[in-house]
């Protein structure tokens, strides 16, 4: 049985068919293409830090393509040039080549801002035997007939459907195999049309298997409507934000997607947010209750789950890509102290990244021991020199890439392919916070972690917080800071305009994002690249049935399984000020001794026999302001640490 599109009262506001956007879509010139591909040109020669990896690993040459398709556009006349989708898809293609989700060509209007999507969401389960995909989610009002969650897909437009992923992956660009299908299975249903051109096919014929066993069809046509728009936006502006981009821009743009689509309500409580109602639950009995209210709903969702080894803190961090840094760090301190002590699952994935500050200043909420930012590093290049050479001394306020100057001066001498490494995260508020969770931890990650999401599954595996569970045999392995086309352009007109810069205005609204500085590991990794090589996780968990329909089940029993063999520490910590004197009251668990720290000096040291249990301690009281740190110790190993400022 065969049916047609979905009732029009069930789509996005003003969603319009593939074949009615294309027929307004096209309007640049040839001018405009040469432009594009003479910056292209620029960002990929002088600009992309992992040029000779890309090279050498995948065997490509975008430079010489670049090349090519200019030669060819200098012999086209305004009545011979190809029609203008071709001209995207043959650029899109060369970008997509280094398999960097970093390294993107971003369409221009009407193509902006838009999405092709179909009114269901497709996930995978696996047993013994083979891959399954099912309909996991419907769009709220969309409801035909045998066409429900848990239904399987066998045949996508006839191609079997573990061909048609593939297929739809090979077009993508991930990092690994593991990115490549998860690229593919998301993009079955879900396309950014900033990144992606829309569908071949106006429609889809899916093969499904309903409740009783019996073969239908159905026949569903593609929709374009406008998407969510943008959390972060003014990354072309000079800003520490802009700055600091480790952003999957295509995940981005898809989780948004999937909220406006599968989530109404959360939109709409984001909207309450925005005029001022936020909650403030203030007790661990709220979390009992259930989902903690949180004041990021789009960012996090926080909540108790109960599972055969116990119960558990379970928050899911959908991105980093916010504008506040420490405001990030400061919701999820409030969240964790909220949830269970036993043990904490903290899930990341489909994150596509953000603001690399935030990933990395959160890793200090869950260990006693000093987090060492990923260090980063530019390609050598000329243009990378005068970038560097211009914001050497800091001139705005905002930007400092003085430490990368001097090895990237000496280079000439040198011969060296990048400059050294330093860290974009400052190291002095990586470590400001200090530990809130005391309890274990395990990390959930999947092949569409990316960026700053694979800069923080790098940091918590480096430091030894806890234990990774993965999905997918890999993260997305994306490890580059990516910076705007437009922000390049405004770094060398600032603080004046530069005559012989490079950078050129695009035309159309039409963008270009480039891997600038490339991430190194830390600890026993270091100097390894995260770039292609992403985080391999500790434990491997294949998603059943029943963690697709039934709220990830199964991979909550696994984490549960892992952290009830992890050691459950507690360390609280009370200070009360009276005249000269400040009493320091703690109480522990899985601790044996605590240190006091007053500023940074050690002001006293309390025993806690067996383990455990409650000690007190008098010190100096100091000024107001103070932060005094207590690190608990067991078997003489830093195990716990808290700071409370006074």
């Amino acid at each position: 049985m065969t049916t047609l599109a979905s009732d029009p009262s069930v789509r996005l506001p003003g969603s319009t068919d593939i074949a009615t956007f294309l027929a307004g879509a096209g309007t640049l010139t040839l001018d405009d293409r040469r432009l594009l591909v003479d910056q292209a040109l620029v960002l990929f020669e002088q600009n992309y830090a992992h040029l000779p990896l890309k090279v050498a690993m995948y065997a490509v040459n975008p430079v010489q393509r670049l090349r090519l398709l200019r030669a060819r556009l200098e012999h086209q006349t305004a009545t011979t040039m190809s029609p203008e989708w071709v001209f995207h898809s043959e650029l899109s293609e060369i970008f997509h080549s280094v398999h960097d989700l970093h390294t993107n060509y971003l369409l221009p209007l009407p193509f902006s801002g838009k999405i092709a999507y179909l009114p269901f969401q497709v996930e995978e389960w696996h047993d013994d035997d083979r891959t399954h995909y099912v309909v996991s989610r419907l769009k709220p009002g969309y409801a035909p007939p045998g066409f429900t969650p848990g239904v399987e897909i066998t045949h996508w437009n006839g191609i079997p459907m573990d061909r048609a992923v593939t297929v739809n992956g090979a077009r993508f660009a991930g990092s690994n195999a593991a990115a490549r299908h998860a690229r593919g299975l998301d993009s079955m249903t879900i396309r950014s049309l900033r990144i992606h051109l829309p569908p071949d096919e106006e429609w889809v014929t899916v093969t499904f298997v309903d409740s009783a066993g019996k073969v239908q069809e159905r026949r569903e046509r593609w929709q374009v409507a406008d998407n969510l728009p943008p959390f972060v936006g003014g990354l072309d502006q000079l800003s520490t934000t802009a700055l600091s981009q480790g952003l999957d821009l295509d995940a981005d743009e898809i989780g948004r997607a999937k909220v406006l689509l599968f989530a109404p309500a959360v939109v709409e409580l984001s909207e309450v947010l925005a005029a001022g109602d936020v909650p403030d639950p203030t007790s661990r009995a709220a979390a009992a209750a259930g989902e903690i209210p949180s004041t990021m709903p789009t960012t996090f969702r926080a909540t108790t789950v109960t599972t055969t080894s116990g119960e558990f803190g379970h928050v899911r961090i959908f991105s980093f890509n916010v504008t506040d840094p420490d405001a990030f760090v400061d919701e999820l301190a409030r969240l964790v102290d909220l949830l269970p002590e036993r043990g904490l699952i903290l899930d990341v994935r489909g994150n596509g990244g953000g603001h690399i500050f935030a990933s990395e200043l959160s890793l200090q909420l869950f260990t006693p021991h000093h987090i060492t930012p990923e260090p980063t590093q530019f390609l050598i290049s000329g243009l990378n020199l005068r970038v560097c050479r211009q914001h050497k001394a800091n001139p705005t306020g905002q930007i400092d890439l003085g430490p990368w100057y001097g090895s990237m001066d000496q280079a000439v001498e040198t011969g060296a392919l990048h400059s050294a490494g330093f860290a974009i995260t400052p190291e002095r508020a990586a470590n400001a916070k200090g530990q809130r969770y005391h309890g274990p931890v395990v990390l959930v990650t999947d092949a569409r972690c990316y960026s700053a999401t694979d800069i923080f599954a790098a940091g918590f595996k480096d430091h030894e917080i806890g234990k990774v569970l993965g999905v997918d045999d890999n993260t997305g392995a994306g490890g580059a800071n990516v910076w705007t086309h437009g922000l390049l352009k405004t770094l060398l007109d600032v603080p004046a305009p530069d005559p012989q810069s490079p950078y050129r205005k695009l035309p159309g609204g039409a963008d270009m994002r480039v891997s600038i500085r490339r991430t190194l590991r830390v600890g026993a990794q270091a100097g390894t690249p995260v770039e292609d090589l992403g985080i391999i996780p500790d434990d491997r968990h294949r998603m059943t049935r029943d963690d697709v329909l039934r709220g990830n089940v199964d991979l909550l029993e696994h984490a549960g399984r892992l952290l009830a063999d992890m050691t459950i520490r507690r360390l609280d910590v009370e200070l009360a000020a009276t005249g000269t004197e400040l009493t320091v009251k703690i109480d522990a668990l899985g601790v044996e001794r605590a240190d006091i720290y007053v500023g940074s000096r050690p002001r006293a040291t309390v025993d806690l026999p067996g383990g455990g249990g409650s000690a007190t301690a008098r010190v100096t009281s100091p000024a107001a302001g103070t932060p005094v740190r207590i690190d608990g110790f067991a078997a003489d190993e830093l195990v716990a640490s808290r700071t409370v400022t006074v």
